[in-house]
């Protein structure tokens, strides 16, 4: 009888008898595999754990794979999708058995689905998850065409191109017989998404065409197309986008719907007439790859709890402010999804609406029928609700709607746009609203920013100055852990930084604050109350997760401008 995993992780010295019988404890709670629960535990690393199972079930493991000793053949017969699901990557035949790797030798279905579709017998080889998955999208990639080969087809088939649209197909299934411009367009979406990007930018100029990629909020080349196929590719997004092909007078939104590797992609698309031709800027929205939740969001501690205080109000106003591509709607949406339950009725009005959330109604503004922010708040009072999202307070119609409903007994969510928390009272009251309504509606307001994460493989410890801690306002005995700066290297495409996350100002509403709106005070006063009440600014926010190592000082004082210290 073979061994149980947990006898061979003690034989090995990995654990204890003592941390067993507690893994075994938690399982019988929990439920899932011993493994699983051990790795949770933190008492055995997954590798340990892959070793105890490859002695177990005598298999072989493997710690590195060569991504170019992949067979691409075995790739083509499985989606990519589907590999990366499942965790299983086809590497060649060896001995008539297809070696596979995997990280549960258990998984049964997943390889007889494999036999089918390989069409032969399957050898299981253990590998950790990141290494599966790092080889997965390093495979795949090299069996797609390279952007350099993209462009030789241009110029190697100018024939007109010709478009048929009217599915919606996963386009890392386009094959070679496919336009060139269509392969060019496919292949330029399929690398922003690898690449993480959210914007798409096709920028037209006297004797250039340049396509960049905006990756965490900041633009970086990456093609230069030549200028004679510029008309067919802003055809192509056209027809993509069910936009007017022949009218390249007036600006043009539109909307397209792909999938990339079994991923639904929205894209926001604009084009607008210059004078060198139409300019194209697409923004991708990669609904697997959103998180909407609010510890997934750079929130903790004390800030997550004042905003799970907040939105759990019964009536009045939350504000979250901050400038375009701030992340300020994700963070209402996120605040949405931990209100949405059966016994709450959650409407939104927006403009437009970013993602589509099971169990509550959105509406999106269209000024065309006189269908906007105000004319949809007013319509959602008669629809009972007991939480409303308006996209953004514009105007002054808006802010007195969603002031009387919040006074109501209506709980109202929105965004403006303001430097820092602070700014959100007065800026109300300039839009003609009385302050007494405003101190007596707004419950909070949150200010936000996105920064950019350091990139865990290259970032570097270093010492910076006094005169550079003090811009975020640190002094050198408040340094009790490593500070890091940016590098670069190939996983972050040289940048020094992969991902974002946000930093937060939270201002509640008090007693204090109120006298201050009630008095006409400025932003100035208060924000220095709300300080002294305890707030943490923006760059306090930003310096906390320097010190955690999470961002660099060139990245908070990059996006907290002296008017939002």
């Amino acid at each position: 009888m073979a061994k149980r995993i947990g006898e061979i992780l003690v034989e090995n010295g990995v654990i204890d008898a003592e941390t067993l019988d507690k893994a075994l404890e938690a399982q019988e709670q929990k439920g899932g595999l011993l493994g699983e629960t051990l790795i949770r535990m933190k008492a055995v690393s997954e590798l340990d754990c892959l070793k105890a199972l490859a002695g177990q079930f005598h298999l072989p493991l493997i710690e590195q794979i060569d991504p170019e000793k992949v067979d691409g053949s075995l790739l083509a017969r499985i989606p990519i999708n589907y590999a990366k699901k499942n965790l299983v990557l086809p590497l060649h035949v060896e001995d008539e058995k297809i070696l596979v790797a995997c990280t549960n030798p258990l998984a049964y279905t997943v390889l007889d689905d494999l036999r089918v579709f390989l069409g032969g017998e399957i050898q299981p080889i253990l590998s950790t998850v990141g290494m599966i998955f790092d080889a997965i999208n390093i495979a795949y990639d090299k069996a797609k065409e390279t952007t350099d080969e993209m462009l030789d087809h241009l110029e190697d088939e100018s024939a007109a191109p010709t478009f048929d649209l009217d599915e919606i197909t996963d386009i890392i299934d386009a094959t070679d017989e496919d336009a060139p411009i269509i392969r060019l367009i496919n292949h330029l979406m399929y690398k922003a998404v690898k690449d993480r990007a959210s914007d798409i930018h096709i920028e037209v100029f006297e004797n250039d065409v340049i396509v960049r990629f905006r990756i965490d909020g900041v633009l970086y080349e990456v093609m230069k197309p030549p200028k004679r196929f510029h008309n067919s590719i802003a055809t192509r997004v056209k027809i993509m986008a069910k936009l007017n092909i022949a009218e390249k007078r007036i600006p043009q939104d539109g909307r397209i719907r792909i999938k990339i590797a079994g991923k639904d992609i929205d894209i926001r698309t604009s084009i607008i007439p210059t004078a060198w031709g139409e300019r194209v800027v697409m923004r991708l929205l990669d609904k697997s790859q959103v998180s909407l939740d609010l510890e997934g969001l750079g929130l903790g501690g004390e800030k997550l709890h004042k905003v799970e205080a907040l939105i759990q109000n019964p009536y009045g106003i939350l504000l979250v402010t901050g400038p375009t591509g701030s992340g300020k709607t994700t963070t209402l949406y996120a605040s949405l999804v931990r209100l949405n339950k059966p016994d709450v009725n959650i409407l939104t009005v927006e403009d437009p609406i970013e993602y589509q959330i099971s169990g509550i109604g959105q509406m999106q503004v269209n000024p065309k029928i006189k269908l906007t922010f105000a004319s949809g708040l007013r319509s959602f009072l008669r629809q009972d609700p007991d939480i409303i999202l308006v996209g953004e307070i514009r105007d002054l119609e808006t802010a007195e709607i969603a002031i009387q409903a919040s006074l109501t007994g209506h709980l109202v969510f929105s965004t403006l746009h303001t430097n820092d928390s602070a700014s959100a009272f007065t800026r109300l009251v300039d839009m003609g609203m009385e302050p007494f309504l405003v101190s007596s509606s707004l419950i909070g307001v949150i200010a936000q920013r996105l920064v950019r994460v350091l990139c865990p493989q290259c970032k570097a410890v270093y010492s910076p100055t006094e005169e550079e801690l003090a811009k975020i306002d640190l002094k050198p005995e408040d340094v009790k852990t490593p500070i890091y700066k940016s590098v670069g290297c190939s996983n972050c495409m040289d940048t020094g930084y992969s991902d974002r996350t946000a930093i937060y100002e939270i201002l509640t509403m008090d007693e204090d604050i109120q006298q201050l709106i009630l008095s006409n005070a400025d932003a100035n006063a208060i924000k220095r109350k709300a300080i002294d009440n305890g707030m943490t600014t923006l760059r306090m926010d930003g310096a906390d997760k320097v010190l955690r190592g999470e961002t660099s000082i060139q990245e908070i004082l990059r996006v907290t401008s002296a008017d939002v210290q």
